[in-house]
């Protein structure tokens, strides 16, 4: 169940940090920003997890996972995500450990979803129309799943400009729970103990405990 999923935060719990993706991205000039522009990546992914949430678990996990990959590619920067979630030590990473990464990365965040997102009994996506501006050129989409009793849970993102559209370089569970500031946090003790390849290793198992092997 959702409110199974979303009490013990994995997945979609990932510090207040606004200001911590503020300062950590790439500042950009402050301009008007189309509020449909800035929100259609998340009603887009919004509309994908509902169905997904239908298909429930009589569809194999795989398939619900092709289902949703291309929605989550579209709203997340998932590389920058995973650059400010790594630290400093992305920077002494390969190239090729960089994309090795990314790849697992990848497959971990939309297996996060499919697992949170695991059955259909009635909810609905809540999204404000208009995004809430931050410092640094950031806007933050206010999205709320709301379930048939009417128990309403928040998820917000916090969107920037990547290239020629908006993406999702933060996830906000509850409003304040930062999804990059918590897996910053799990990911640096990893890297201290065996680097690229002990974060690699930790990401496949959490795939393969998400999707049930």
């Amino acid at each position: 169940m959702l409110s199974r999923s979303l009490s013990r935060r994995q997945g979609l719990t990932w510090l207040a940090a606004v200001p911590f993706m503020a300062a950590a991205a790439p500042a950009v000039a402050d301009a008007p920003a189309d509020p449909a522009q800035v929100t259609a990546p998340i009603r887009a992914l919004n509309a994908e997890l509902l169905r997904v949430m239908r298909a429930g678990k009589a569809v194999p996990f795989s398939q619900r996972a092709a289902m949703l990959t291309p929605a989550v590619d579209a709203a997340f920067d998932l590389r920058q995500i995973l650059r400010v979630s790594v630290g400093p030590a992305w920077e002494r990473m390969t190239p090729a450990q960089r994309q090795a990464l990314l790849d697992v990365f990848r497959r971990y965040t939309v297996a996060s979803y499919v697992d949170n997102f695991d059955s259909f009994d009635g909810q609905h996506f809540d999204l404000t129309p208009t995004p809430r501006p931050v410092p640094g050129g950031a806007q933050v989409v206010l999205t709320k799943i709301v379930s048939r009793s009417g128990k309403a849970h928040q998820i917000d993102y916090v969107m920037r400009m990547t290239g020629t559209s908006w993406k999702a370089v933060d996830v906000l569970a509850d409003g304040s729970i930062s999804r990059v500031a918590v897996q910053r946090s799990d990911f640096s003790q990893l890297l201290e103990k065996g680097g690229a390849p002990a974060l690699m290793a930790s990401l496949e198992r959490k795939v393969k405990t998400l999707s049930h092997g």
